[in-house]
């Protein structure tokens, strides 16, 4: 328990700083008059780096331990942090990308090594507990990234760009020091080192839930990363605050919903959730872009129905989301857990990283319904892997 606090409280206050730095770059940016694909390749590096980083990383994790790669990330993201705080005249297009490699590489460090955690925490069989103490991770994280973004609009309008910085690396520094001290030193090493070549997983379920994850995300960030909040700015007038606030309120709800996943998607008949809900969950979130697409094609009030829609691609996603995170752990082996962990957030982060420089393009061409037009397209390519993983799984032992 000691340790899954320990690992816990790293995450939870890297994602408010990581949440917060994405915001107060999109706003900041955005107000200095940069387009949406100059904002959106503003964030290029850092999601082509988060690609490597999880490849790599799981493997660093299962050589050096968990523990080293998770202050590795703690670190790089106080360099990051740092790098901002240089006067304004240095922070060209590139200065910033660079920044955000740099701060890509250590979210990922960061969520490889909490997410592989989990699995060496819980004891072996106790299937419940791992779903909803992984739930419980997710969902905790994706709330205080909802809080984050609150935060980086709030304390941009507060400090302005550099104080806002500030304040967040001494918040930081602060957790790095006490994770020094407190994370076990051999979590996650494995007995024998693996070879560079182990790095592309070689399980069936790994690599279809890992298809499954990339699509999954490209369909929320093609639309939700750039194309959503420069929309509600842009074209329905809204302010910093508004815009901050109203993607703080929706990742905060989607975390939360993330937290009860095990008690929605769990079956009466005690079995845990396997490919079946994964597909049928998937298909079920197609409708929601595809909805609001339609709705706003047909003349739809644009605030009342994205308001609407959001709600609803909320829920669902969170369920998604949820149902994958249990899976690759379930499906990962004990030995060297963050080799499979790390390749399907490799996945994830590609999925990231054409959804975010989607989400930039399109808009810029075509506007917010054909984002959301593709975003629906891609849960469906997310619901046809998913068809094809184990369907369920036995009865599992109680946790």
């Amino acid at each position: 328990i000691r340790q899954y606090l320990v690992v816990t409280g790293n995450y939870w206050m890297f994602t408010l700083t990581d949440g917060a730095l994405r915001m107060l770059v999109l706003l900041h940016f955005h107000t200095l008059g940069f387009s949406p694909l100059d904002i959106a390749l503003l964030f290029l590096f850092y999601e082509i780096f988060g690609v490597v980083t999880n490849l790599v990383g799981g493997w660093l994790g299962a050589r050096l331990g968990l523990n080293k790669t998770m202050n590795l990330g703690l670190f790089l993201q106080l360099l990051a942090l740092s790098l901002l705080l240089v006067p304004s005249e240095q922070l060209t297009e590139m200065w910033v990308m660079g920044v955000q490699a740099i701060s890509g590489i250590a979210k990922d460090l960061n969520k490889m090594s909490a997410k592989s955690a989990i699995k060496l925490i819980v004891p072996r069989g106790a299937e419940t507990t791992l779903y909803r103490w992984v739930s419980m991770l997710t969902g905790s994280k994706n709330a205080l990234k909802g809080a984050g973004f609150f935060l980086g609009a709030g304390l941009l309008a507060l400090f302005e760009f550099r104080g806002a910085i500030g304040v967040m690396f001494v918040c930081l520094c602060l957790t790095f020091i006490s994770s020094l001290f407190l994370l076990r030193q051999d979590l996650g090493k494995t007995a024998t080192k693996p070879r560079f070549s182990d790095l592309f997983s070689k399980s069936r379920p790994v690599n279809l839930l890992s298809a499954a994850r990339l699509f999954l995300f490209c369909a929320r960030d093609v639309w939700f990363v750039v194309a959503l909040p420069i929309f509600l700015m842009a074209e329905l007038g809204w302010s910093h605050w508004s815009v901050g606030g109203f993607l703080a309120v929706w990742v905060i709800a989607y975390g939360l919903v993330q937290g009860f996943a095990p008690s929605i998607t769990r079956s009466k008949n005690g079995r845990a959730p396997g490919g079946r809900a994964a597909c049928l969950w998937a298909g079920a979130l197609s409708l929601l872009p595809a909805s609001i697409a339609l709705a706003l094609s047909q003349g739809a009030n644009p605030e009342v129905t994205l308001i609407a829609g959001l709600i609803g691609f909320a829920g669902l996603l969170a369920v998604n989301s949820a149902l994958h995170s249990y899976l690759i752990v379930s499906y990962a082996s004990e030995e060297g857990v963050s080799l499979d962990v790390g390749f399907y957030y490799m996945a994830n982060a590609l999925g990231r990283l054409s959804g975010t420089v989607l989400s930039g393009w399109v808009y810029q061409q075509s506007g917010l319904v054909a984002c959301l037009s593709l975003s629906a397209i891609f849960v469906l390519f997310a619901s046809l892997f998913a068809f094809f993983l184990p369907a369920g799984n036995d009865k599992l032992p109680q946790g």
